[in-house]
């Protein structure tokens, strides 16, 4: 929880969640946030959820001002259903890896050598590569989005090897990869899980489907994390070794505090499991966002336009 004496000598309110709140009237504003963010974050948000749900929240909502508390794909892609209302990230700077692993003019290049083939695109890619795209997918809705393909209609996958693999195996579709990946979710070592796996014989392992193949094949469930949030409520299990971003662990503390969730470890001895970008926001940060009304996402009109389709086809068939 923020506390008066962690904040930074810059004027700020003494209580900032109260400032937000008041800001939220204002500005007859919203604040959605992922999982990932840092637990004050949480507390603070009108929304917690995974893309999908974000997504889905960003279309249907009636603020004017869309406080974005996440990374810059996911801020992009509420701008995108959004055209005429302000957008704020708290932190510009908050991009993602698997975003940055597809360059746009590569992909274009590698689409064209493909020409027969429909793209649908993971929603954690930049609005020019949305624009390419001819459906985007969730790791909410990949497997059921891929299903409604006619099966005689070739596919590009991108930009996540490690999802698209997961949607192959789970589809039985032979799908064309994009070999991007995600730092955090390639971060993890599955020495180290079975280790611990083995100090707690009786927890589960849940896990995103970002990661390896070699970790998700010691799984007992995998799923997006409002997915992973679902199973471990409804699981008799009390110990859960989870194997994502340790962000939604709040969530899962927070709903169920009679069990144990535990991070799984990286390779290297960091906090490489917490993803860099999305912990670039802060409480204050998100405050000062609010106040100044700026950074602001902007999008080109052609750009906005064209990845608007594909994200509208997204919500169709996920209804």
């Amino acid at each position: 929880m923020f506390t008066t004496a962690s904040a930074p000598a810059t004027g700020l309110p003494k209580d900032l969640f109260g400032a937000i709140e008041i800001l939220k009237q204002e500005l007859n504003a919203i604040v959605l946030a992922h999982y990932y963010q840092e637990p004050d974050i949480q507390d603070i948000a009108d929304y917690i959820g995974d893309s999908l749900g974000l997504s889905q929240q960003a279309a249907a909502t009636d603020a004017e001002v869309i406080v974005f508390a996440g990374v810059h794909f996911m801020a992009e892609t509420a701008k995108i259903l959004n055209p005429n209302k302000l957008v704020l990230l708290p932190d510009l700077a908050a991009g993602c890896s698997l975003a940055d692993s597809c360059p746009p003019p590569e992909f274009a290049r590698f689409k064209a050598a493909h020409p027969d083939h429909i793209v649908v695109s993971y929603i954690n890619c930049t609005a020019e590569i949305k624009a390419m795209s001819d459906i985007i997918c969730t790791s909410s809705n990949a497997v059921k989005i891929v299903n409604q393909i006619p099966p005689e209609q070739p596919i590009i996958f991108a930009p996540d090897r490690n999802l698209g693999r997961y949607v192959a195996a789970q589809t039985g579709r032979d799908l064309v990869l994009w070999q991007g990946s995600c730092i955090v979710h390639e971060t993890f070592s599955e020495k180290k899980m079975l280790q611990l796996k083995m100090e707690h014989p009786n927890a589960e392992i849940v896990a995103h489907p970002e990661c390896e193949a070699a970790i998700l094949r010691h799984a007992n469930f995998i799923g997006s994390t409002t997915a992973l949030l679902k199973y471990v409520e409804r699981s008799e299990t009390e110990q859960f070794i989870v194997v994502t971003e340790p962000g939604i662990i709040h969530q899962m503390e927070k709903q169920l505090p009679c069990k144990l969730f535990i991070p799984a470890p990286p390779d290297a001895n960091c906090q490489c499991n917490e993803c860099p970008h999305m912990r670039l926001n802060t409480l204050e940060k998100l405050y000062l966002a609010m106040k100044n009304r700026t950074p602001e996402i902007t999008l080109p009109t052609d750009i906005q336009q064209k990845a608007l389709l594909p994200i509208q086809r997204m919500l169709t068939m996920s209804a």
